[in-house]
């Protein structure tokens, strides 16, 4: 997608173009379930920890450093999983997510912009689930059926 905007120098109009932005989502299992996040900002609700991959990060690194500030778990057997990229999947912006799974190890606690941390099973998932982690996680435990 293009948008004209003017230029700051001289007025004219000149094109720039808009892509979504890159993130990366980690579903962490621990023995007991998988480790959600309950999100500290808007919009608010429960989550797969993740966030924005930044200039000069591979999109594993963000998820390792993602994994690490918001749950203080150190992850291990890093697998990319899935990328969903649906314009209206945040509705903040268009974003485009490279989900990985991983192994935990560690104590979870919430930190960064977390404000609480859970281990959920697929039976006892919280309510709500913010963005479209809610279809992540449908994908996720029907793939984990037949392949862990």
């Amino acid at each position: 997608m293009t948008v004209s905007v003017p230029c700051p120098r001289c007025g004219a109009r000149v094109h720039t173009y808009r892509n979504p932005f890159p993130t990366a989502d980690i579903i962490i299992r621990l023995d007991h379930g998988i480790v959600l996040i309950k999100r500290k900002n808007p919009p608010h609700g429960w989550a797969i920890p993740g966030g924005f991959i930044d200039y000069g990060e591979s999109a594993e690194q963000a998820a390792e450093r993602e994994a690490k500030e918001e749950t203080s778990l150190d992850v291990f057997d890093l697998r990319q999983f899935r990328v969903y990229s649906d314009p209206a999947r945040d509705p903040r912006f268009h974003t485009l997510t490279v989900v990985f799974t991983a192994r935990g190890e560690g104590m979870p606690k919430a930190a960064d912009d977390a404000v609480e941390i859970g281990v959920f099973s697929e039976a006892n998932l919280p309510a709500p689930i913010a963005f479209d982690h809610a279809e992540i996680l449908r994908d996720y435990f029907a793939w984990a059926k037949t392949n862990l």
